[in-house]
């Protein structure tokens, strides 16, 4: 798989990442040997770059991970871990004793002294203006239990406040078929930069795998069934803030432009070129991306995600047709929100 240097970190990682909230198990089962095939088949398809937090199944997805490291200790692997969660979401909150208590909970169950990459887990919007915070952050790297620091964001006015932050090594923003705003500023400015860019919910929550209908239905627990309109946290983390039902109809858009792409290639199997895998390869080629994290519940989704990392350039025709889908369907309620 391809690699590229993920910003300010200097580390190598696999264009086709891993995001693994789904293993901590918050929307639905899965078992810890799950878990484990999960990043075993993940790492034997070329994934070299894992993305957690320390809120995914109260640190169990930290803990798997930081199993499966040790026992893989010859693996290049980078692990990105998350705090700020596990208290109120004031900027109150954000502070060096805090920090400590967060980043030592994670450093026990990532089995690791050093930490390879610590974000912000979407913080309040004012903390991106803190000095105390990122001092805060300057001094843990200082004191050896950080290697590096970002943030991951959920609106792009928030990513340029952090890129403008001389020690912030990578952003992680939505960004997908369905959420092209970062287009316009952030991945060209993070570029500039030197600034790592994360892109996560490349396929808008599944929308963009063409799988669904308007009919579809989710487990209860499932964050597609109980925050569509935003009930426990950014409805933007949900369908990329796409209306399912039209979400639906711009996805059966886009599987037929994938399906235009085939034919023109002579591919006669689906399952080289599935939406899914063009979703996913799509954000990998846009410049300033360093790598996308689409999770994975099983060894099928996990190695289809990966052989996304090596689908050759889509090209302008196919570009311009996700732009005319997201004109079309999705500008005029998601582009401005985020």
């Amino acid at each position: 798989m391809q690699q590229r240097i993920l910003g300010r970190t200097g580390r190598s990682v696999s264009i086709v990442g891993l995001g693994t909230w789904q293993l901590g198990a918050d929307w639905g089962s899965v078992s810890e040997s799950d878990a484990l095939a999960v990043l075993e088949a993940s790492a034997e398809a070329g994934v070299t770059f894992f993305d957690t937090a320390d809120v995914y199944g109260d640190g169990r997805s930290e803990t798997i991970i930081g199993r499966f490291r040790a026992a893989n200790a010859e693996l290049p692997l980078t692990v990105a871990t998350k705090m700020g969660r596990r208290l109120d979401q004031v900027p109150e909150n954000y502070t060096l004793a805090n920090f400590r208590e967060w980043i030592d909970r994670s450093r026990s169950n990532l089995r690791m002294d050093t930490l390879d990459l610590v974000q912000l887990h979407c913080p309040p919007t004012a903390v991106y203006s803190s000095d105390e915070v990122f001092d805060a952050l300057d001094t843990l790297v200082g004191e050896g239990a950080i290697a590096n620091y970002g943030v991951s964001v959920e609106r792009c006015d928030e990513a340029l406040k952090a890129i403008a932050r001389p020690n912030v090594a990578s952003v992680q923003i939505i960004f997908n078929a369905f959420r092209l705003k970062p287009l316009e500023k952030v991945l060209p400015t993070a570029l500039d930069a030197g600034v790592g860019i994360i892109a996560r919910v490349p396929l808008a929550s599944g929308l963009l795998s063409g799988r669904y209908t308007k009919d579809t239905t989710f487990a209860p627990q499932d964050h597609r069934t109980f925050n569509r309109h935003g009930e426990a946290f950014d409805v933007g983390e949900t369908f990329s803030g796409v209306d399912f039902e039209v979400g639906v109809e711009a996805a059966q858009r886009f599987a037929d432009a994938v399906a235009s792409v085939r034919d023109a290639r002579g591919l006669d199997c689906v399952d080289k070129l599935t939406p899914a895998k063009a979703a996913i390869a799509w954000v990998t080629q846009q410049p300033g991306v360093s790598t996308v994290i689409p999770g994975a519940r099983n060894i099928d989704q996990a190695r289809s995600n990966a052989a996304a990392g090596s689908v050759e350039a889509l090209g302008d025709e196919f570009d311009a047709e996700v732009h005319g889908i997201y004109d079309e369907y999705i500008r005029a309620d998601v582009h401005d929100r985020w």
